[in-house]
């Protein structure tokens, strides 16, 4: 049968699109964006998030290589670093030594203490 000069319903998803995109300007896109993810919001729960924050970084994972990782951390920590200043790093640091003492028992820092011993003694030979 001929296609009697019908659009694809790709075709019409395109040239619709290119028209609202015409039509509209960034705060529409916004607005619309908003609404949407309040909808999603108050129709998914925390495992939802989870599952889809898993799926996006194994994706993200597969596509990107470890220069990839080392450049964007660099580029969070240059960030963090000009927007924060020496007392924000002490509390972090701070949370930080709070939380390791409360999920670690006396043998694991022992353990430690003795790897940066032999690390510090290997390295001066």
């Amino acid at each position: 049968m001929a296609n009697n000069n019908k659009m694809s319903r790709e075709e019409a998803g395109k040239k619709g699109g290119q028209a609202t995109s015409k039509n509209h300007d960034k705060e529409f896109y916004q607005e619309i964006g908003q609404k949407g993810g309040e909808a999603t919001s108050k129709n998914h729960d925390k495992e939802f998030y989870q599952e889809i924050g898993k799926k996006g970084g194994e994706a993200t994972s597969d596509n990107h290589d470890k220069e990839f990782y080392q450049e964007i951390g660099k580029k969070g920590g240059e960030a963090t670093s000009d927007n924060h200043d020496k007392e924000f790093y002490q509390e972090i640091g701070k949370k930080g030594g709070e939380a390791t003492s409360e999920n670690h028992d006396k043998e694991f820092y022992q353990e430690i203490g003795r790897k940066g011993g032999n690390s510090t003694n290997n390295n001066n030979n």
